[in-house]
C-alpha cells in the first residue's frame, strides 16, 4: 500500500490543530511555535505532492479510495489534477506566513490592559487574556480543511468540508477581529471604541456564516438530487459513466443541479450580488485572517466551478455562460468602482478583490484553454499578490492604529521599507507587467477577447479602474507632507521582512517565468474543456487578394 501522501497533508495541519489547543494556557509564545511548525511541515508534504505529480500523467494522481459510508455510497475518495495541486501549494505556502504576520494578533489587547490598570467596576477580575491557543489552533484546522476540499473527489465529502471549514473562519471573524478603528484616531479616543469594535466583528461574522450558509443548505438539495440522478456520489464515477454513455440527465434536471451547486460555488467565491459579505468580513478579521479569507478559504469557490460544475453539468454549464460572464463583468467593474470610493484601507484591498475575482470566474466561463489556465494561474497569484499587500497593509495599521486613508501621509519619509514593500504588493494587483498577476489577467482577457470581443473590451475598464485605486492609495498613504501622528513610525522589522520578501520574490519570480506553474495547469484545462465539449475559436483571417 502506498503512503497516503494526500491525507497526511491535510491530517498534518489537523493534528496541529488540535496539538496547538492543547498547549497550556500560560505557555502562548510555544504554542505560536508550535503552530509554524506543524504549518512548515505541511509546506513540505504539499511541496513532496507538487514534486509527485505528473503534468503529462493522469488526470487525477496521488489517489486515495476507501470505503466510507457504505449505505449511502458516500466514499473517502481523493485525488488532485493540475490545478487542484496547485491550489493546495499555494495553501500551504501562504500559512507559514500568514501565521508569521499573526504573531502578536491574539497577544493581550493594550487598551484593556490599560483599562485595568486604572481601575474600575471590575478593577478586582483578572485580566481576560486573549486565547493565543485557540487561535492558531483555528488557522491550522481551516488550512486542513482547505486542502482536503481541494484534493476530495467524492462530492459529498466535498460539501462536508465546504461548510464544515465555515466554523473556524466565523471564530476567527467574530472572536479576533482587527484592533485598528476605521471611524478614526479620535472617536476610538473617546470611549466606546471596544465595544462598537465588538459589534462590527459580529454582525461581520454573522453575516459571513448565514451567507455562506444558505449556500451550502441549496448545494445540500443539489446534492441529494445528483445521487438521486446519478446513484454514486464519486466524481470519477459519474464521469466515466457520462464518458461510456451509460447515464445522462434530463436537461431540466441537469440546469436546475448546476444552478445549486453554482449559487454555493458564488457565494464563496464572491460574486456580485452575492458578494456583500467579504468587505466587512475582510475589514473587521485582522490581516492575516483577512488573507485567509480571499486568499485561501475564497479560492475553494472558484475550484469547485471548474472542478463540479464543469465537469458535472458540461450541458447546463454552456446553458447559463452568457449569464454568468454578465455577472463576472459587472463583478470587475462593479468592484473596481467602489474600491475607488473607499475610505477604508483594508475594504478597497476586499473590493479590489471582488473585481479580481470577477476576472477568475470571466476566464472560467469564457470557455477558451488561455480563459481557462488564465483563471487559474489567477486563483494562484492573486493569492500571493493579495497576500503582499494585505500583510504589509497590516503592517502599516497596526503602527497607526486606524483603517483609514486620510489618517496616513508621507510615510515613505519614515519608513521607507514599509513603503516600497506596500508599492510592489499594489503594482503586482493592478497587474503591472513583469510581475505574476499580468500573465493571469493577459491570458484571461485574450480568452474572453477570442471569444467575446465586446466583454472582453468591458473588461479592460477594471485594469484601468484598477490604477485609479491602487495609485491613489500608495499617493495618499505614503507620499507627501509626513503627518505628525505617523512621525516616528517603525520601519518593517526582521519578523516582518521575513514574511513579505518571499512574497515579493515569488511574483516577480512568475511574473518572469510563469512556466512552471503553466506546465501544471494546462493539462487540467484541456480535460475541463473536453469535458464540456469545447475548442477554442479559430482565428478568422482574410486572405489578401
Amino acid at each position: 500500500m502506498s503512503f497516503p501522501l494526500l491525507t497526511a497533508t491535510a491530517a498534518i495541519p489537523a493534528i496541529g490543530a488540535i496539538a496547538t489547543a492543547a498547549v497550556p494556557a500560560a505557555r502562548r509564545t510555544f504554542a505560536k511555535w508550535l503552530a509554524l511548525l506543524f504549518s512548515l511541515a505541511t509546506l513540505v508534504l504539499a511541496g513532496i505532492a507538487l514534486a509527485r505529480f505528473e503534468p503529462g500523467g493522469s488526470r487525477f494522481q496521488l489517489t486515495e479510495s476507501h470505503a466510507w459510508i457504505k449505505d449511502f455510497g458516500v466514499r473517502y475518495e481523493l485525488g488532485v489534477d493540475g490545478i487542484g495541486v496547485a491550489l493546495m501549494a499555494l495553501t500551504a505556502l501562504l500559512m507559514p506566513f500568514i501565521i508569521l504576520a499573526a504573531w502578536h494578533d491574539a497577544d493581550p489587547s493594550p487598551s484593556s490592559q490599560l483599562r485595568s490598570s486604572r481601575g474600575g467596576p471590575n478593577e478586582n477580575k483578572p485580566y481576560r487574556w486573549r486565547p493565543t491557543q485557540g487561535f492558531f489552533a483555528l488557522m491550522l484546522m481551516t488550512e486542513a480543511m482547505v486542502i482536503l476540499s481541494f484534493e476530495a473527489t467524492d462530492v459529498f465529502l466535498f460539501y462536508i468540508l465546504f461548510e464544515a471549514m465555515l466554523i473556524p473562519m466565523y471564530f476567527l471573524i467574530g472572536g479576533f477581529g482587527d484592533r485598528a478603528t476605521s471611524s478614526g484616531a479620535a472617536a476610538a479616543a473617546a470611549g466606546g471604541g471596544d465595544e462598537n469594535a465588538a459589534s462590527q466583528r459580529s454582525y461581520a461574522a454573522v453575516k459571513f456564516l448565514l451567507y455562506n450558509l444558505v449556500g451550502g443548505l441549496i448545494m445540500l438539495a443539489a446534492v441529494i438530487g445528483l445521487y438521486t440522478v446519478a446513484g454514486t456520489f464519486s466524481l470519477s464515477e459519474i464521469a466515466e459513466a457520462r464518458a461510456n454513455g451509460t447515464f445522462s440527465m434530463a436537461t431540466s434536471t441537469e440546469r436546475w443541479l448546476f444552478l445549486g451547486f453554482f449559487f454555493a460555488f458564488a457565494v464563496k467565491a464572491p460574486l456580485w450580488p452575492l458578494h456583500t459579505w467579504l468587505p466587512n468580513a475582510m475589514g473587521e478579521a485582522t490581516s492575516p485572517v483577512a488573507v485567509l479569507i480571499t486568499a485561501v478559504v475564497d479560492k475553494v469557490g472558484t475550484f469547485a466551478m471548474l472542478r463540479f460544475c464543469l465537469q458535472l453539468f458540461p450541458e447546463a454549464s454552456k446553458w447559463a455562460t452568457p449569464v454568468i460572464l454578465v455577472l463576472a463583468l459587472i463583478s470587475i467593474v462593479y468592484g473596481a468602482l467602489l474600491a475607488v470610493g473607499q475610505r477604508d484601507i483594508k475594504r478597497l484591498i476586499a473590493y479590489a478583490s471582488i473585481s479580481h475575482f470577477g476576472f477568475i470566474v470571466l476566464g472560467i466561463f469564457a470557455m477558451t484553454s488561455q480563459g481557462q489556465s488564465g483563471a487559474t494561474l489567477y486563483m494562484v497569484n492573486h493569492g500571493i499578490s493579495t497576500a503582499a499587500l494585505m500583510l504589509v497593509a497590516g503592517f502599516l495599521i497596526s503602527r497607526r492604529g486606524s483603517r483609514l486613508i486620510a489618517d496616513y501621509g508621507g510615510v515613505q519619509k519614515v519608513a521607507p521599507i514599509l513603503a516600497g514593500t506596500f508599492l510592489i504588493g499594489g503594482l503586482a494587483t493592478l497587474s503591472l507587467p513583469g510581475l505574476a498577476p499580468f500573465v493571469s489577467e493577459f491570458l484571461v482577457l485574450v480568452g474572453v477577447f477570442s471569444a467575446y470581443p465586446v466583454i472582453g473590451i468591458i473588461a479592460t475598464t477594471g485594469i484601468v479602474l484598477a490604477a485609479i485605486y491602487v495609485l491613489v492609495l500608495y499617493q495618499r498613504t505614503m507620499t507627501g507632507p509626513v503627518k505628525a501622528e505617523v512621525q516616528g513610525m517603525a520601519d518593517l522589522k526582521v519578523r516582518e521582512l521575513v514574511v513579505v520578501v518571499p512574497l515579493i520574490a515569488l511574483l516577480i519570480f512568475l511574473g518572469v517565468y510563469p512556466k512552471p506553474l503553466t506546465e501544471i495547469v494546462n493539462p487540467a484545462v484541456q480535460h475541463t474543456l473536453s469535458d464540456v465539449q469545447k475548442k477554442d475559436p479559430q482565428p478568422q483571417v482574410e486572405a489578401v487578394k
